[in-house]
């Protein structure tokens, strides 16, 4: 079996191969081609936490693997990342254990690059402005995946804490060479942006229809099983995509509350999502039809997007011979 730390799994996986990898994972889950089964996870109340494990297969990729992904909130601020994973793959044919990575890296760049994807097709091709709400280890991915599709050139950070979105600032404006700053709250920085990427652990939203301006688009990867990171109001009125219906109207732990609160509320049915990725892609279903339409991905993760980036990491791993090799038996 191939063991693959964190720093190796960050080094082998490309960003743009990502996104175009996704492309084609997202493509095979709507044809039905992949699967990708409603993840199940395990409560721990006295922490707020949860593990959670994500199965999915990919056989255009020649991926079989699983996820354990822990979800713990009040690791915020301390220096172990909220969001902890495993990823282990398994031969397609046999069904022999053939690798073992670090899956915290993959989380956060997958569920950035299915952003960064999602914003190559609903997002005006002229956005400059991203708004970055939240200052973890996802807005850092989102502001690095938006960038290699649109051309970015300005940031802004909004977050509960304004030293962090001042530091995170500073740090895109290094990395990424475009202008970044930290902005007072959630919606100075999304007055007149054209990107608003949402990463954030909020149990009251973020994103408020009030807050946005004309032809935006809105991209939300949040999750808190007691809130939500959108309001009615922009769900209502947004054009809505996400990567699975059957994944995004699931109960917990699979679905989103930005969309099963309003579903029971009577806003809207199910019938108001509009698109998943994958028919984006394919052209079954149209995008954007106006510069000033508001546009919205709501994600909830899904298997087959870690499937499709391990499958480039032990890839990459295999042709440079990175790693560690073990046996098992």
């Amino acid at each position: 079996m191939l063991v693959l730390g964190r720093a190796q799994v960050e080094g082998l996986l490309d960003i743009d191969a990502l996104i175009d990898a996704l492309a084609s994972a997202m493509t095979d889950l709507s044809a039905g081609r992949a699967a990708a089964p409603d993840r199940v996870a395990v409560r721990v109340p006295e922490r707020d936490g949860f593990l959670a494990a994500m199965p999915g297969h990919v056989p255009s990729a020649e991926m079989l693997m699983t996820k354990l992904v822990s979800v713990f909130p009040h690791n915020g601020g301390t220096p172990l990342p909220t969001h902890q994973a495993l990823i282990v793959a398994f031969d397609p044919h046999t069904g022999e254990p053939a690798a073992l990575l670090d899956g915290t890296a993959i989380t956060a760049a997958r569920t950035a690059a299915g952003s960064a994807l999602s914003a190559r097709l609903l997002a005006r091709d002229d956005a400059s402005v991203l708004a970055l709400l939240g200052t973890g280890a996802q807005a850092r991915s989102h502001a690095a995946a938006m960038c290699r599709v649109r051309p970015i050139r300005q940031i802004r950070v909004a977050g509960r804490d304004r030293a962090k979105a001042a530091a995170l600032a500073d740090l895109l404006s290094t990395e990424l060479q475009v202008p970044a700053a930290a902005f007072a709250g959630y919606a100075e920085a999304l007055d007149g942006a054209d990107i608003a990427a949402a990463t954030t652990h909020a149990v009251d939203p973020v994103v408020r229809r009030s807050w946005l301006s004309p032809g935006v688009h809105v991209t939300s990867v949040g999750f808190n099983p007691d809130g939500r990171e959108i309001d009615d109001a922009t769900i209502t009125e947004a054009l809505l995509c996400v990567e699975s219906r059957q994944a995004a109207l699931a109960p917990f732990p699979a679905g989103s509350n930005d969309l099963l609160l309003p579903l029971r509320a009577g806003l809207i049915t199910e019938a108001h999502v509009h698109a998943e990725l994958g028919e984006l892609l394919t052209g079954r279903e149209a995008g954007r039809t106006s510069p000033d339409q508001i546009t919205l991905y709501k994600s909830v993760g899904v298997a087959v997007q870690d499937a499709a980036a391990a499958a480039l990491v032990v890839a990459a791993a295999r042709e440079q011979s990175a790693g560690t090799e073990i046996r098992l038996g």
